[in-house]
């Protein structure tokens, strides 16, 4: 790389030679080829790259896919350099070499150093709202899109039990309901009374008042007993009827009546028509259960995403926590417990509540993986002076002081590639502060974490 070239470099406008060969001197020149990772994202900014000669990819992994967010293929195209504003900088992407090329490597002091040339001032600050601005924004909505691809999946496997429940069910009623009409037109085929109708269905209706046998050993019981009696009766298909009776809380002795309404010549078909009947109901019990649960699915998926709701409302915060727990329910595995301790007081808050559900989704989310399918989950609310607290806490590994110290920052991520941007902590904290006017802290050692955040009941003017 001779002079000439990096003279030539309009980055260097108005810089001096002199100036210019001070700062030459005291950096290093890096030879790279197709595939060198000259950075890698997240880890300290401590060098300003600018480009000479070849191409480098500007590189970030979200969702488990890598995407190019930048490029740079033009000589005086630069990278990093944050360092020399702050000192807990860190490169918002990974530098990997396109092609063979050649780059000037600047450690931050020499940097400062040329803070005072103004022009070069104006180029970076240019260049750092351009840049900066361009990864971060191409980087939150990659998140999004992740985060909703994740969510909509978690959705369509909750509804897509009670949707299968409800399905088998009807299949299930329409033989239910040929069977009874089937046994009601041999009843009377064979001659029942009315009088004798009446007394059997009200023999029926005594089973429907019955409270359900929960005890699965009692039932078994209950149904050998039954299917006994039929048999010994003469009753066909004992094992398909008793198992409908004994659910019901029928016994030998209800069995006995129903024998002595109707005789031996109308038994078979009595018990068929009682046994199909309440074997409909408890479907159609299934079916209301089924839809009920899609209702309240339905339900807390208009509070997360607040279709319904103008942008400012004053809102109940507890309802935003429920609403994002059922969201995340594909992620709660068996070992995690969920405790809610919610004070009968807190009072509503004047806040945008799809923005709020975008912070309880990525702290709750972060706990989660923290916890690695093992431990409690604890959300608590309570009222302060002027404004309500909410803490999301769990049992997992906990940070480091170091870790705990960083994990508002942007792009700062604990988690393996693939696993996080490093974004939802940040977008957390801008929502909370910038947005609501209040603050966020966390408290974490091995074995708890928990984070607070303090919600004004009416916030400022966003910032």
């Amino acid at each position: 790389m001779s002079w000439e070239q990096i003279r030539a470099i309009t980055l260097f406008d108005g810089i001096s030679d002199e100036n210019l060969r001070e700062l030459v001197d005291v950096s290093d020149v890096v030879q790279y080829e197709p595939g060198d990772v000259l950075w890698q994202a997240g880890a300290p900014s401590d060098y300003w790259w600018v480009n000479i000669t070849g191409s480098i990819d500007m590189v970030r992994v979200s969702g488990g896919e890598e995407s190019v967010v930048g490029q740079l293929s033009e000589p005086g195209r630069w990278a990093g350099g944050f360092g020399a504003w702050d000192e807990h900088a860190a490169y918002f992407g990974t530098g990997r070499a396109s092609t063979a090329g050649t780059l000037l490597r600047v450690p931050n002091p020499a940097l400062r150093d040329l803070l005072a040339h103004l022009p070069l001032v104006s180029h970076l600050i240019s260049g750092v709202f351009t840049t900066a601005r361009s990864i971060e924004a191409g980087a939150r909505q990659r998140e999004s899109l992740v985060r909703l691809g994740t969510l909509s999946a978690g959705l369509a496997h909750e509804l897509n039990n009670p949707a299968a429940a409800t399905a088998r069910a009807v299949v299930a009623l329409e033989s239910q309901l040929d069977d009874a009409l089937a046994s009601l037109s041999s009843l009377a085929t064979h001659g029942i009374s009315a009088d004798q109708y009446q007394a059997l269905d009200g023999l029926r209706r005594q089973l429907l008042a019955n409270e359900p046998v929960g005890d699965a050993l009692a039932l078994a019981d209950r149904e050998e007993e039954i299917g006994d009696w039929l048999s010994d009766h003469g009753v066909d298909r004992d094992w398909v009827l008793a198992p409908a009776l004994a659910a019901a809380g029928a016994d030998q002795e209800w069995c006995t009546q129903a024998l002595g309404l109707m005789g031996d010549g109308s038994l078979q078909h009595g018990m068929e028509w009682v046994a199909a009947t309440l074997t409909v109901r408890g479907l159609l019990a299934e079916v209301r259960e089924s839809t009920r649960r899609i209702s309240e699915l339905v339900g807390s998926v208009k509070s997360y995403t607040q279709m319904d709701r103008a942008v400012m409302q004053s809102i109940d915060v507890t309802e935003g926590l429920d609403s994002t727990v059922t969201m995340l329910a594909h992620k709660i595995r068996d070992g995690v417990t969920v405790e809610r301790s919610f004070a009968p007081d807190v009072p509503l808050i004047d806040a945008y509540p799809g923005e709020l559900n975008q912070v309880w989704t990525n702290l709750i989310d972060n706990a989660l993986d923290a916890m690695d399918g093992s431990g409690r989950l604890m959300l608590t609310t309570r009222s302060a002076a002027d404004s309500v607290v909410v803490e999301i806490a769990d049992t997992g590994s906990g940070m480091t002081p170091e870790v705990a110290a960083r994990a508002f920052e942007t792009f700062f991520t604990t988690k393996e590639v693939g696993k996080g941007t490093g974004l939802g902590l940040d977008i957390a904290r801008r929502i909370v502060v910038e947005r609501h006017g209040g603050h966020i802290d966390i408290d974490s050692h091995p074995g708890a974490t928990t984070i607070r955040v303090t919600l004004p009941l009416t916030p400022a003017a966003p910032r």
